[in-house]
Order: C-alpha cells, then structure tokens, then sequence
C-alpha cells in the first residue's frame, strides 16, 4: 500500500484527542493561567466579574489553539524529523493538512467572535494579531531565518497576560504591559534551555536555534544574561508600587532558584542540566504569577503581618 493510502487510512482514525493535540494543550494551559491572572490583577479584590473571567479564558484559548494549530501546520515535516514531536497528529497522519487547517480557521474565527460579542473588540484585535505573530510572523519567518527567533518573536506568546488585562479594562494599561515584559524576558532563557537539549534535533532539520548556530557554550551565556534581565524586570511590580512584599520575596526567592539552575547548567557534567533548567522555567513562571493572585488578595494582611512581627513603621 502507498504513503498516501497510509496517511487516509490513518486520518480515518482521527479521534478528539488528536485534535486536542494540535492544540498544545500544555503551552496553551500556561498561557491562560497568565491570562487569568491579568485579569484578577486589573479587577478589584472580590470584585472579579466570573463571566469575565470565563469568556476571555475561552477567547484567548481558542486564539492560542489555533495559533499552535498552525504552527504544526507549517512545521508538519520538520516535525517528522525531530525526536520531541515526530508522534503529532500531523507527522503521523492522523489528522490530514486541510482537516487541520479547517480545524485552526474556526477556532480562530470563534476566539474572534467571543471576544468581540462578550469581552471587547481590543481584546479581539490583541488576540488575533497575537495569534498572527507567532504563527505566521514566528513560525513562517522568523523561526527559518535567524538564531535570535525566540528573542523577536517572543512578544506573541507574551500577551496573554495583557489580554486578560484589556478583557477588564478595554484599555492598555502599563501595569499589564509590565506583566508581558516579563514574559518576553522569562522566553529566551526558557527556550533556549530546551534548545540545548534538543540541539541535535534542531540541527537536523537545519533551524537557525542559537545551539546550532553559536554553539551550546554561548547559549549557556546568554540565558544567564536573559535571567539576570529577567530578575530585574520581575522586581518592577514591587518598584511600581503595583505588588506588595510577599509578591516581593517570593520574585526573589524563585529568580534565586533560577540562578541556581543556570549555573548548574553552565558549570555542572549533568546531562540532564538543560532539561532541567527547561523544566524549572515553567514552574517558576506559574509560582510568580500565582504569587501576585496571593499578593493582589492578601496584601494588606501580609503588610499588617509584616508590621506587627517585625516592628515595621506601619502607617
């Protein structure tokens, strides 16, 4: 039998599982928890509108689906190629090209109906314009042509956080652009971890990842220069007076930790040093956001706690 009869006999196959799949359900899970936190950040605390809440989540996420849709779209045969995504839906045949593409097109037309009808046309327009930046901007372009990808295309996987903050507001505000800074900063040390990992990967299938170009040593350097940045942007919330002093420690205490990964992975013969570092990225962005939710909720109790312990001059 064909290649071809293969692929329509497997695509016969298709379950709901492979398209949710082509969704990246774990990225896009990352990406709305910041989301859902810009939008707690922007509401008063115990005044968070839940239908809000739960139509900017379903918006935002039906826009990051089918940006992630897309983009395995576009990279279906480097995909093939490559040990960490050679089992997706596409590069198996599980689900064809046009079903994939049908299945992107409508979810993004639907992130764009939701938001315009029950949120607001700002957040409309943010979102489609985020989901054109990674995977058309990114995925198409950048991705192909330059070792610093990640770097200029990462502003696309940043706003989720503001979107959540416009759903709120139906404005721009520079506490919710704070918020996409850190993320931008927070991406090429989190890539790029997974870059050395998966170097021989990348280089296989000829992507321009810092790794393959610049070897793994000046990669091991530019994360710790994009963690030290990072370090700094996440102390800004505090500086802006926009989180109080647990939100404060907790950036410390986790930027400290991530200091720690990076030097592991700069100095140590683990193997397992990059992935580990990866993996730490993630953790540590969901525990800083969530310790903004606690700061946003329990401020004043922190700073009352803070007073009455250790004789601070409360006002």
């Amino acid at each position: 039998m064909s290649t071809d009869s293969e692929t329509i006999d497997k695509s016969k196959n298709t379950t709901w599982r492979d398209y949710f799949d082509l969704c990246k359900p774990k990225v896009v899970a990352l990406l709305l928890l910041t989301s859902v936190v810009g939008v707690v950040l922007a509401s008063p605390p115990g005044e968070i509108s839940l239908f809000i809440l739960i139509m900017s989540t379903v918006g935002i996420g039906l826009g990051s689906a089918a940006g992630a849709a897309i983009n395995q779209i576009v990279e279906r045969e480097s995909d093939a190629r490559m040990a960490r995504t050679k089992n997706r839906p596409l590069p198996k045949g599980r689900v064809s090209q046009q079903n994939a593409f049908i299945f992107a097109v409508m979810m993004a037309a639907a992130s764009v109906f939701v938001l315009t009808a029950w949120i607001n046309v700002l957040t409309a327009v943010l979102t489609f314009a985020s989901m054109i930046g990674y995977a058309v901007i990114y995925t198409m372009y950048l991705k192909k042509a330059t070792p610093q990808n990640i770097v200029i295309g990462g502003l696309a996987g940043a706003t989720p956080p503001l979107l959540g903050w416009t759903s709120v507001t139906g404005a721009m505000d520079p506490h919710g652009i704070l918020l996409v800074l850190i993320i931008y900063t927070w991406t090429p040390p989190h890539f790029w971890a997974l870059a050395i990992h998966r170097r021989d990967d990348y280089a296989k299938v000829n992507l321009p990842m810092l790794p393959v170009t610049h070897g793994i040593e000046f990669t091991k350097y530019s994360i710790l220069g994009y963690t030290v940045l990072m370090f700094m942007v996440t102390l800004l919330p505090y500086l802006a007076y926009m989180r109080g002093e647990f939100y404060l420690v907790s950036a410390v205490l986790l930027g400290l930790y991530f200091f720690y990964k990076v030097f592991l992975l700069m100095f140590s013969t683990r193997k397992n040093a990059a992935i580990s570092t990866f993996v730490y990225s993630i953790n540590y962005l969901m525990l800083l956001f969530i310790a903004m939710v606690i700061d946003h909720y329990f401020a004043g109790e922190i700073s009352q706690y803070l007073c009455n312990s250790f004789q601070f001059k409360c006002s």
